[in-house]
Parts: C-alpha cells; sequence; structure tokens
C-alpha cells in the first residue's frame, strides 16, 4: 500500500470510496423504494379483490378469516391453477412486474448512468493532473540537462513520485555543483594564463633586451659578464615561477598526496634556511632559529619545507639590509605553532585580507621581486596537511605568520 503515501493518490482513492459510497446508499434506498412499490401494488391488489367479493355479498367476517388464513390446501390450489394464478404463469408475473419493476429499473440505469459518469470525470481530472505534473517535471529535467537550475521540482511530499523527484533533485545538485566545478575551473585556467602571460612577460622582455646588449656589446668582456649575470637572474625567476605554478596545479587537481611521518622541526626549520643562508647573507640579513630541538611534527617533510621557505622568502623580500627573520616553535597541548617572523615594512591593513590570493601584489610590494605564489603555495600546502596558516602584521614593525599543526 506505498502508492497511499502519495497525497494525489490518496485524494483519488478517497474519492473512489466516497462515490461506492454514496452508490451503496443509493442502491439501499432504491431497493426499499421498489419493496415499497411491491407491497403498495400488493395492497391494491387485495383492495381490489376484497371489493369484487364484497360486492359479490361475502360476508366481511369470512373475508377477514380468508386474508388472514395462511394454511394452503389442494382445493385452493387447484382454483389458482385454473384461473391462471400460478408460479408458471407469465401473465401474472408480469402484470405484478410492470406495476413495480419496470420503473424501478429505469431508475437504477439512471442512477447506473451518473455513477459511471462521475467516475470518468473524476478519474479523467486525475489523469490530467498527474500528466501535468509529469509534464512539468519533463520541463524541469530539460532545463537541468540544459544546465539551468533556476526552478526546481517540488519538494516535501510522500510517495513514489516524490521519492523520485528527491532522487532527481539530488541528481540536480550534483550536476550543478559539477557545472560551477567546471566554471569555476575554466575562470581559473582563464586567469592563470592572464597572470602567466603577465608574470613572464618582463622576464622574457628582459632577455630580449639583455641579448641585444650582448650582441652589441660583445667585445667589451666586462658589459657581457654583467648582463650574463641578469639574464640568469631571470631565467631562474621564469624557472622558480614555472616550478611555483606547476606545484600549484598538482596541489588544485589533487595529485599530490601528502606522505606523513614523523619529522623534527628542527630539520625542517635547517632544511628551509640552508638554501636560502646564502642570500641573507648576500642582502646582510640575518635568519635565526629558536625552539626545542626534540619537537616533532606528523607532516610530509619536503612539502612541509617547502612551506617554510615560502615563508622565509617572503619574510627576506620585505626586509630591509640588517633585518632579522626568526623561526620559532613551540608546542601546547592541542597543536604545535610554527612561526615566521620578521621586522621588515610590514602588511598594510587593506592588504592582509587579499595576500593569500594568487598573483596577489600590494603596491608597497611592486619594487621587490615575487609572482605573489609564493604565500599563496605555502596556505595550500599547510592546509593541505590539516593544519592552519595565519598572520599578524602591523604596517612598519613587520610580520608573523603561524602555521599550526595538530599535536
Amino acid at each position: 500500500m506505498e502508492f497511499l503515501y502519495d497525497r494525489q493518490v490518496r485524494r483519488f482513492y478517497t474519492f473512489l470510496v466516497i462515490v461506492c459510497v454514496v452508490q451503496i446508499c443509493f442502491m439501499g434506498f432504491s431497493g426499499m423504494l421498489q419493496a415499497h412499490g411491491i407491497r403498495q401494488a400488493l395492497v391494491e391488489r387485495e383492495l381490489a379483490a376484497a371489493s369484487y367479493l364484497l360486492e359479490q355479498e361475502i360476508p366481511p367476517a369470512l373475508l377477514a378469516s380468508a386474508w388472514n388464513h395462511t394454511e394452503a390446501t389442494e382445493e385452493g390450489r387447484e382454483l389458482l391453477e385454473k384461473i391462471g394464478h400460478t408460479e408458471q404463469t407469465q401473465g401474472y408475473l408480469l402484470l405484478l412486474a410492470g406495476q413495480t419493476s419496470v420503473p424501478m429499473i429505469l431508475f437504477l440505469t439512471a442512477e447506473g448512468a451518473v455513477f459511471a459518469i462521475i467516475l470518468l470525470l473524476g478519474a479523467g481530472a486525475f489523469l490530467r493532473s498527474r500528466e501535468r505534473v509529469y509534464g512539468e517535471a519533463e520541463r524541469v529535467v530539460t532545463q537541468y540537462a540544459e544546465g539551468r537550475f533556476d526552478i526546481h521540482l517540488s519538494e516535501g511530499g510522500t510517495g513514489a513520485r516524490h521519492r523520485l523527484f528527491g532522487t532527481v533533485e539530488k541528481l540536480a545538485l550534483l550536476l550543478q555543483a559539477k557545472s560551477e566545478a567546471e566554471c569555476r575551473a575554466k575562470e581559473f585556467l582563464q586567469d592563470m594564463i592572464s597572470n602567466i602571460s603577465h608574470q613572464l612577460k618582463t622576464p622574457l622582455a628582459a632577455l630580449d633586451m639583455y641579448m641585444e646588449i650582448l650582441t652589441e656589446e660583445a667585445g667589451d668582456p666586462e658589459a657581457v659578464r654583467t648582463f650574463s649575470q641578469k639574464s640568469m637572474r631571470s631565467l631562474e625567476r621564469m624557472e622558480q615561477l614555472i616550478q611555483s605554478l606547476l606545484k600549484m596545479a598538482r596541489l588544485d587537481t589533487g595529485n599530490i598526496v601528502f606522505e606523513k611521518t614523523r619529522c623534527l622541526v628542527s630539520e625542517i626549520a635547517a632544511q628551509a634556511v640552508g638554501e636560502l643562508a646564502e642570500r641573507a647573507k648576500r642582502e646582510q640579513k640575518q635568519i635565526v632559529t629558536e625552539g626545542m630541538p626534540e619537537e616533532s611534527i606528523f607532516c610530509d617533510l619536503e612539502w612541509t619545507k617547502e612551506a617554510v621557505e615560502n615563508l622565509v622568502k617572503n619574510a627576506l623580500d620585505h626586509t630591509e639590509r640588517g633585518g632579522v627573520i626568526r623561526i620559532s616553535w613551540q608546542r601546547s597541548p592541542a597543536i604545535l605553532r610554527l612561526t615566521v617572523a620578521d621586522n621588515g615594512c610590514g602588511i598594510a591593513p587593506e592588504d592582509i585580507h587579499h595576500i593569500f590570493k594568487r598573483f596577489y601584489r600590494s603596491k608597497c610590494s611592486s619594487d621587490r621581486q615575487g609572482a605573489g605564489l609564493g604565500l599563496s603555495l605555502a596556505k595550500s600546502i599547510v592546509e593541505g596537511q590539516g593544519g592552519i596558516l595565519s598572520v599578524e602584521s602591523s604596517p612598519g614593525k613587520g610580520s608573523t605568520f603561524r602555521m599550526s599543526f595538530p599535536a
């Protein structure tokens, strides 16, 4: 009886039950009318017989005794057979039927026709309603197939139809999510291509200029050495940009599986600083590490080192000569925090909510190197391992980046 959970089907069956009950009541009433007609016909025939017998001067007492007499005799049976009033005599039965049954048959026929019309009209209305509902559902599903999700199927009912509609709505949500994801991917690809083009434009233009100068100054060893070094720096910048883009793409597409192991925080910091120590020395900046050497975290060593290295690079980019970049870590009962702090120029309040966006460059960073990918890449690495990357900064007082990992 699960089909009765559908409200529309339930209404239709209620309508059928009501019609059937009303029809039964009418048929009972019709039977009562027929019985009344038969009684009236019999009374009229008895009245006619009594009147005739009284005209023949039969005593009333004898007549009353005859009507109340219930015992049949063979003489009485023979008399009725002689006058043609028996069960096999059609004329007698047809006379009684003509007085009572024929009108009742006509009445019952008319009644059946009326109820048949009511049932047909009710069934037609039900089927039209169902056809309208399914037609609307077909239109909505067609819009889903075309990628339009502004109209939805009716929900909140019970029965097989609404369960079907609910399943279709779940499918529509999946299609909508997939469509939105494809749109975001397309927008991301367009933005990525645009940003890559913009980021590569400067080093390529510089390389083109350096090559022209080297061609023109081929006989000047000092010029060749100077512009060769500049060309190498431009190539290194392009290589860093391309490597960062490839890493970001791998993280975005889910192709990176972090291989977590128990790692010493001091080892992560040492490896991140090791590749930047020469640059810090060249720029007359100091990198300091502080923390308990036995502290460890459960993470992917290479990728976590990459995140810390990007934070240190950002600190070097925004710290003047004589500045200090401090890498420290400490454990609480719930988390381990690894902090990279500097005493550089800091971050403007209007920029602090945007610094983790890809290719974002604040106005005060326009004269510094970098493509605006390091912080975004660091955030993706930390969050990909279940951690949190946050920042605190005051203009002119430096910035503090905190990587928080579950203990």
